[in-house]
């Protein structure tokens, strides 16, 4: 074994970064063991110096981020702060500085992804991420190394904890969508401010990050389609269970039958009950990939929180620090397929349409004559009387697999309809 330490600075010292310093103080003889080499903890640099910190001695801790990643000693930065700038600026300017870098900042590699890659290779570094899409779920290093000999067709996951913990409530309890999130909340599954997570802006940044990998093209955040989930109701959940099924906010990332393009989306959706992402509870993440040598893969445990994501990102650590002893480097960017990104009105789709509609003859023909009309294939219909309106009933249409943008041209034209009051919801069905 090497006698000289390999030195890590960390940036960002918060639930993540201090899971990370802590990890390595106590468990630094097993990962030397398991590197080759003992790993050091050089520096790191954090907003508030006074805050304590137990367990990093006082002489590690600077303000100064861009003077730590310059020291020409350090062979990983590790970079947990998350955001946009000045992590970009400082994992570039590690690399120019001869230090590789692990991350778990998924807004900024779904951003500027292929950059921070083209940087990396350019000074013969490492950049890797494990932990920067569900947490201590290993994921993108199967998805880029275990099945690199395979053809990914299809991802389709629950990426983030605070809605599944808040869907998962609605459902079993029967809360509403503010209750369960007041739960959510008390309980530190989600943030004062929670519409990064409800709004379906951080699943939208890791169904980024996944497309790209899966199909071996650039895939930014602006390319993925997103719909938040604070529109979801218990009518909702009603529906979905007389049809045998629940309610996940998912990440879908679909390879199209032709093969020359792909998308990438992230909306609330019905799925059966029989599939097993249905079963995921809590605040776990779960991932289906779909391949054609593999079949049907599902990955599964906690997605977030200090320790969790810590582990993923000492996994990454102990790779980038072997390779670094080898003098190799790990997999980078794989774009070479350069697939179309297709916008969501291609998608293609069931839909479980809600319905507020005149109780009288002759409604359900004419609903029936505008989804004939614009090619949209019915495959079951439900009505039902309600006690809350007098001449008003609920209609509940379920469609095969129609385009968006199909769907789209119905529903603007139901709306039109003098018999039609109103369009309570309109969910996807997926996972069939």
């Amino acid at each position: 074994m090497r006698t000289r330490p390999l030195k890590v600075a960390l940036l960002g010292c918060g639930v993540v970064g201090s899971e990370v310093a802590r990890i390595m103080t106590t468990h630094a003889a097993d990962l030397a063991a398991r590197i080759g080499a003992p790993v050091e903890l050089a520096g790191v640099a954090v907003r508030r110096p006074d805050r304590v910190r137990e367990g990093i001695a006082r002489e590690l801790i600077t303000t100064d981020a861009t003077a730590l990643v310059k020291r020409g000693d350090i062979d990983v930065v590790v970079e947990v702060i998350g955001g946009i700038e000045p992590a970009r600026t400082l994992i570039t300017t590690a690399f120019e500085h001869g230090a590789s870098v692990v991350s778990a900042n998924k807004a900024l590699l779904a951003q500027d992804g292929a950059a921070l890659h083209a940087a990396a290779e350019e000074h013969g570094k490492d950049l890797y991420y494990e932990a920067a899409v569900a947490g201590a779920i290993p994921l993108i290093r199967p998805l880029r190394e275990s099945l690199a000999g395979d053809k990914v067709n299809r991802v389709l996951g629950i990426v983030n904890g605070t809605t599944n913990f808040i869907l998962d409530k609605m459902d079993s309890t029967g809360a509403g969508y503010q209750e369960a999130l007041d739960e959510a909340t008390a309980l530190g599954y989600a943030e004062a401010d929670p519409t990064a997570d409800v709004e379906g802006f951080d699943a939208a940044a890791k169904a980024a990050i996944l497309a790209g990998i899966a199909f071996h093209t650039r895939v930014r955040l602006d390319d993925v389609y997103r719909e938040g989930m604070t529109e979801v109701t218990a009518a909702d959940f009603a529906s979905a269970r007389a049809m045998g099924c629940t309610i996940k906010l998912l990440a879908i990332c679909e390879r199209a039958a032709d093969g020359r393009s792909v998308t990438a989306r992230v909306h609330p959706a019905m799925i059966p009950l029989t599939h097993p992402l249905a079963s995921v509870r809590g605040a776990y993440n779960a991932v289906f990939v779909e391949s054609d040598a593999s079949g049907q893969l599902m990955f599964y445990g906690p997605g977030a929180g200090g320790s969790p994501t810590a582990s993923a990102v000492l996994g990454d650590l102990v790779a980038v620090c072997r390779n670094r002893l080898s003098g190799a480097t790990g997999p980078g960017e794989s774009a070479y397929a350069a697939l179309t990104v297709s916008p969501m009105g291609e998608v293609v789709t069931r839909y479980h349409i809600s319905l507020d509609v005149a109780d009288k003859p002759g409604v359900l023909a004419q609903v029936a004559t505008v989804f004939a009309e614009h090619g949209v294939s019915i495959d079951t219909v439900r009505q039902q009387g309600r006690q809350d309106g007098v001449g008003e009933a609920s209609l509940v249409v379920v469609t095969h697999r129609a385009s968006d943008a199909a769907l789209t041209g119905t529903v603007a034209a139901l709306r039109k309809l003098d018999t039609v009051r109103g369009v309570a919801s309109i969910m996807r069905v997926e996972g069939e």
